[in-house]
């Protein structure tokens, strides 16, 4: 008897592990995210920014939403280091699984970044983040701050409102986008510390990284530990 793809698939599926299960679709997830994000700005870039903005906001929008989607139901759809530390802070996910979200994560911008300067290219440094420094670097660092704080208090109010009725993923993955729209041009908005670190270090562009390695940690922490004393 000749099993189905779909039935092969979901034979595979059913013999992994819960944690099996949520590195993988981390994995996936982040991979979308980036490649979308990133890509977004090298396309832009090739195409000397007649697509502007709104399509680097639009890009990261898209795949946050697919992948809260797909995947939310089985990792509660992270794909972000800073998301993550915010659910440990809360308590939705334990230390040992915070390593397990932080290697799929990575391993998933890497393999993203890899992805956008083999298929679509290296221009705008792989789309590594850069900060607009004709503003003082206390006013960058705080709007990264903001921006990542926005971003984990539309996912908190998401998970507890279980899903806002459908549109998690809608509003997950519009906060991401608004946030690039009206704050990428003074901070960068990467919200993520995987999206910045993949272009940052495989073009070789990284001086800028402390910024997203830290602002958003900043940015995710003082919110979880604001939803951790109300709930």
């Amino acid at each position: 008897m000749i099993m189905s793809k779909e039935s092969t698939f979901e034979s595979v599926a059913d013999k992994l592990s819960s944690n099996q299960k949520r590195f993988i679709v981390e994995l996936i997830g982040t991979f979308i995210v980036v490649v979308l994000a990133t890509g977004s700005v090298v396309i832009d870039t090739k195409l000397n920014g007649i697509l502007g903005l709104p399509f680097v906001a639009f890009a990261p929008f898209a795949g946050v939403a697919i992948g809260v989607y797909l995947f939310g139901k089985i990792s509660m759809a992270h794909f972000n280091p800073a998301v993550s530390v915010g659910f440990l802070i809360t308590k939705h996910i334990t230390k040992r699984l915070l390593g397990l979200y932080f290697l799929a994560e990575i391993g998933g911008a890497f393999i993203a970044s890899l992805f956008v300067s083999i298929v679509i290219g290296n221009e705008a440094n792989l789309g590594t983040n850069a900060p607009n420094y004709s503003y003082p670097l206390p006013l960058i660092f705080g709007i990264e701050v903001l921006a990542s704080a926005l971003l984990m208090a539309v996912i908190l109010t998401v998970v507890y409102t279980k899903g806002l009725k459908g549109f998690g993923g809608i509003v997950i993955g519009g906060i991401v986008g608004l946030d690039i729209l009206f704050l990428a041009f003074i901070s960068g908005a990467s919200m993520n510390p995987a999206r910045s670190l993949a272009p940052a270090l495989l073009s070789g562009v990284w001086s800028d990284l402390w910024i997203y390695w830290t602002a958003t940690f900043v940015g995710t922490s003082v919110i979880a530990l604001i939803y951790r004393k109300k709930v």
